[in-house]
């Protein structure tokens, strides 16, 4: 059976921002989304493998392959050319993004428009 790759680590998320966000907005969009998720979802952000924060854990089972582990409920990557948010698609906090940001076209695990998510939720807050 195959190991994920991808786990936890004992890496500041603050010092990863800051050295792999690539431009000025992405690090303000970065921080912005680790303050809406610690709300929204009461955890603290973890750095995920070398390039990913998640907040919260739940356990996975593959009903494919024998693969199974801990992965993240919420979290994202300030990639190159966007920052790539991740939602567990099953329990409350889908529920709770889907209730912040309901007109938002989501993809089956990835959506990437961040600074609109951001605005969109600041005039929700007014």
């Amino acid at each position: 059976m195959a190991e994920i790759k991808t786990k936890v680590t004992d890496a500041n998320v603050n010092d990863f921002i800051q050295d792999f966000a690539n431009t000025e907005q992405k690090r303000a969009d970065s921080f912005e989304l680790i303050k809406i998720m610690r709300e929204e979802t009461g955890w603290e952000p973890k750095m995920c493998g070398p390039t990913m924060i998640g907040f919260g854990t739940y356990h996975y089972e593959s009903t494919r392959s024998s693969q199974k582990g801990d992965w993240f409920q919420v979290g994202f990557s300030p990639r190159k050319a966007a920052i790539s948010l991740y939602v567990y698609s099953g329990g409350r906090i889908k529920r709770i993004f889907l209730r912040t940001w309901e007109n938002i076209k989501w993809g089956r695990r990835v959506f990437t428009s961040i600074s609109y998510l951001i605005l969109m939720r600041k005039s929700l807050e007014k």
